[in-house]
């Protein structure tokens, strides 16, 4: 019995030209469009900036080329805020005392902070012990402030009591011209160096660990590992936590309120609280909002060049 072949041909439409006809496509599926429930759930936060912080920044701006002084209605004065603020020896003495502020909470904060990281990172990740770092910085800071004001009084505070005990007598702390700033400085280190080992502690946790075991398997030791490993890859979050920090730095306001109210003759007299002195205490609403203006310019100017030296948008571990 042989076997029948049958040919089998396609038939495939052709066009006029004798070319195959590609069939039309059918409906595509409709995407789902989703920006307005998108918008729907910015809304909040856009309506919040708006309000609280972009409605007040023109409004400051605004009061910068005004004599407003919270009496009478402001009248335009164009720039003449900014031209007393140039020969303002105050302002410029409150700047300087800010920097020194600044340049002292932050290498103290930074280097405890990333000490204490280290340990936790490398010794233990015990819960309660980050747990407990994180008490300070809950602490209101009018509250820490006013605790450390007791504890580093003259007469009464604790600490005087020890150094007397040793032998050392008694310092004013935040009476003393010279040790008034350093003293507040460490206030606010102690109250935010917990909170900064914690985001230094959350970077640490994302370097591999088969990096340190590769070192250690080469001889390294733990400031080799610190230096070569751990710093090159924590850099984009401790550009972060400078950031914040000077930033941070910068406000610093209620401590100074509660302790030494910009004294003595001066010396812890920062930015903000010259600030606060012009617009409710001498109601210069116009000249404080100037000074304001330039704080704001000075922390943008700031913040961009640290973030360009550090490289924050790039990461080692990618």
């Amino acid at each position: 019995m042989g076997a029948k072949t049958a040919d089998v041909q396609l038939r495939v439409p052709v066009g006029e030209a004798g070319r195959p006809v590609t069939p039309a496509p059918g409906p595509r599926p409709r995407r789902r469009d989703d920006r307005r429930a998108a918008w729907l759930f910015l809304s909040p936060a856009l309506i919040g900036f708006a309000v609280f912080y972009a409605y007040p920044t023109i409004r400051g701006i605004y009061y910068s080329l005004t004599d407003y002084n919270l009496l009478s209605p402001p009248n335009f004065v164009g720039g003449d805020n900014y031209s007393q603020l140039i020969g303002d020896d105050e302002f410029w003495n409150a700047l300087k005392v800010t920097g020194y502020y600044v340049v002292t909470n932050i290498v103290s904060q930074t280097v405890l902070a990333l000490l204490l990281a280290t340990l936790m990172h490398r010794l233990t990740r015990s819960v309660a012990l980050r747990a407990l770092l994180l008490v300070p910085w809950l602490v209101p800071n009018v509250t820490v402030g006013l605790l450390w004001m007791w504890m580093l009084d003259a007469n009464l505070g604790f600490v005087n009591h020890i150094t007397d005990a040793l032998g050392l007598g008694t310092t004013g702390f935040l009476t003393s011209p010279s040790w008034a700033m350093p003293s507040v400085a460490l206030i606010n280190t102690w109250a935010y160096t917990g909170y900064t080992a914690l985001l230094l502690y959350a970077g640490m946790l994302q370097v591999p660990q088969y990096l340190y075991e590769s070192a250690a398997l080469d001889g390294a030791g733990e400031l080799r590992m610190f230096t070569r490993i751990t710093l090159p890859l924590l850099r984009p979050i401790l550009a972060l936590v400078l950031v914040v920090s000077l930033i941070g730095s910068f406000q610093i306001f209620d401590t100074i309120a509660v302790t030494t109210k910009g004294g003595p003759v001066s010396s812890t007299r920062v930015i903000y609280y010259y600030i606060y002195e012009q617009a409710f205490t001498s109601f210069h609403m116009g000249y404080a909002s100037a000074v304001a203006v330039v704080l704001a310019l000075i922390l943008g100017l700031l913040t961009a060049v640290q973030m360009r030296l550090l490289r924050a948008s790039r990461s080692d571990l990618a």
